[in-house]
């Protein structure tokens, strides 16, 4: 496992990092018992990052991390998130960040955040949802306000390579890159008529012909990277990692084989500019998903 500066924060942080939404629920069905043996597994194959929330299963997540950490917290970087108040998901441009994140609403749920994980620190508190309406991206990093930012970014999503990452770099902002592979559609492993069960929000975030335009596309990064020693999921992190302003990418792993899978990536053969211009071709202008279509 390779190991990366995460940003000015002083964190040395394993490049692949334990995503745990999907261990706290919403991703189908999951035992807990496969979610310990995946995090385990993640753990003794050098990851030293675990991203988690309180939303995730309504602290499930944070609660299994806890029974793993219980004699391997010292070495081991826990990042959490504090939701916003009630209202809309994510902000609207009306909402008044003082409101949704007041300063005392912040201290009584990272108290909640420090209980479910056993732990009397956070190394890292994230805010779980912004809107661009509280700031003039990115200058909070220039002004130095930000030490982490999460962001997605991945083969379709490349967006944030046209300015958020480069004014990381420039501040020493550390990124936490997520949906490395879009929800799923990046690991090649779906047709159009994939069907996913009751309490996967994928069915919603798929709805309609969104799957079938998502494996359409996936199949012609697939035939890009044909003959570059990478797989398309580990093409999909590589790509990633390629930037030089990410710190660490953080896929869910559900049980110990896609540990092993994802963690792997880090040894192999960094990806060369050649591939990284031909998958520049494959960025994807649709905006974020949106209901009602």
């Amino acid at each position: 496992m390779r190991f990366r500066k995460l940003g000015r924060t002083g964190l040395d942080v394993s490049e692949i990092g334990f995503g745990a939404w999907a261990i706290g629920g919403g991703w189908g069905p999951q035992s807990d018992a496969d979610s310990v043996a995946a995090l385990n597994r993640a753990l003794d194959l050098g990851v030293n990052f675990i991203d988690t929330a309180a939303g995730y299963g309504d602290g499930r997540s944070e609660r299994i991390i806890a029974a793993v950490l219980k004699d391997r917290r010292e070495s081991v970087v826990v990042a959490t998130k504090t939701p916003p108040t009630e209202g809309p998901w994510p902000p609207s441009p009306y909402c008044v960040a003082s409101r949704r994140y007041s300063a005392n609403y912040i201290r009584e749920n990272v108290e909640q955040r420090l209980r479910n994980l056993g732990t009397d620190r956070l190394d890292i508190l994230q805010l779980h949802t912004w809107t661009r309406a509280w700031n003039a991206s990115p200058e909070l990093m220039r002004g130095g306000w930000v030490d982490v930012v999460q962001v997605i970014y991945n083969i379709f999503e490349q967006e944030p390579a046209a300015e958020l990452l480069p004014a990381a770099a420039e501040t020493g902002t550390g990124i936490i890159v997520r949906v490395v592979f879009d929800e799923g559609s990046l690991t090649g492993k779906w047709t159009k008529d994939t069907a996913f069960p009751e309490g996967d929000f994928r069915r919603s975030y798929f709805e309609g012909d969104r799957l079938g335009r998502a494996v359409q596309r996936a199949s012609k990064v697939a035939a890009a990277v044909e003959g570059s020693g990478y797989t398309l999921p580990q093409a999909a992190i590589k790509f990633a990692l390629a930037h030089g302003a990410v710190g660490t990418v953080i896929p869910g792993m559900r049980n110990p084989r896609q540990a092993e899978a994802n963690c792997a990536v880090s040894g192999m053969p960094e990806m060369t500019p050649d591939l990284q211009e031909r998958l520049h071709e494959h960025n994807w202008l649709r905006a974020f998903w949106y209901r009602g279509k």
